[in-house]
Parts: structure tokens; C-alpha cells; sequence
């Protein structure tokens, strides 16, 4: 698990370090923007990227963006960074694959090479036809 995934903070240090009030985290998961994790106990947990998504929200709502608007952005967000990362990976596919063609192409390039044979530097060649 990565460090930001981590669930560390009570609800109550969550909303502090969102600058929200509690019963805002609890709304906030109802609408279905945010999922904490839960103890054995069912206790919210929330992680360093909990509080950032926290903070997204919180910006969003300030700027004036309803909360059926909020998750809409968060939505394509994801799916924004979904087909980058596609992208990404599609880019280095690319890449390898021309790495590869110029590889092959220097082996044929090797071969005529090898194919060659050295003429002495004295010997001249005659094209006119007819003497």
C-alpha cells in the first residue's frame, strides 16, 4: 500500500485538515464523493489522498459547483487520467516499436555490409560500350 493510501485520520482530524466540518465528510460519502476506509469497528478512516480529494471538493463547491457538479468533474477527471495513462503506455509501445524497427533495419544495414566485396582502389571500370 502506498504511503498516501493509508488510512490514518479519524473523521474528526479528516474534516480539520479539509477545513470542513464532519458532518460534511459524512455528507460528502452519502453523494458517493468520497469513500473512507472503516476499522473492524466501522469507524472512518481517511488517507493523505482522502484529504486531498477533500480539498478538490472543497475547492470546487467554493468556486460554485453543486455537488452532483463535483462528482461529474471528479468522474471525468478520472477518466481524463484513465486515457492519459493509456496514452502514456501506448506512447512507449510506440517507442519500443521503433526502437525495434531501427534495430532491424542496422542489422540489414550490417548484412549489405558483409555482402560487399572490396575492389583494389586501382582497378578502373570501363562503361563505354563498343571498344
Amino acid at each position: 500500500m502506498e504511503r498516501d493510501d493509508r488510512a490514518l485520520y479519524v473523521i474528526s482530524v479528516a474534516a480539520e485538515l479539509a477545513g470542513v466540518h464532519p458532518q460534511t465528510l459524512r455528507i460528502y460519502e452519502r453523494k458517493g464523493l468520497i469513500e473512507p476506509q472503516r476499522t473492524e469497528g466501522r469507524s472512518r478512516r481517511y488517507s493523505e489522498r482522502d484529504i486531498e480529494l477533500l480539498r478538490r471538493i472543497q475547492a470546487l463547491t467554493n468556486a460554485g459547483v453543486s455537488l452532483a457538479g463535483v462528482h461529474k468533474v471528479l468522474e471525468l477527471e478520472h477518466e481524463l487520467s484513465a486515457a492519459q495513462a493509456r496514452i502514456d503506455a501506448l506512447q512507449r509501445q510506440v517507442e519500443q516499436s521503433q526502437s525495434e524497427a531501427a534495430e532491424m533495419v542496422a542489422g540489414v544495414h550490417r548484412s549489405y555490409r558483409r555482402a560487399l566485396v572490396p575492389m583494389p582502389s586501382r582497378t578502373v571500370v570501363s562503361l563505354r560500350r563498343g571498344r
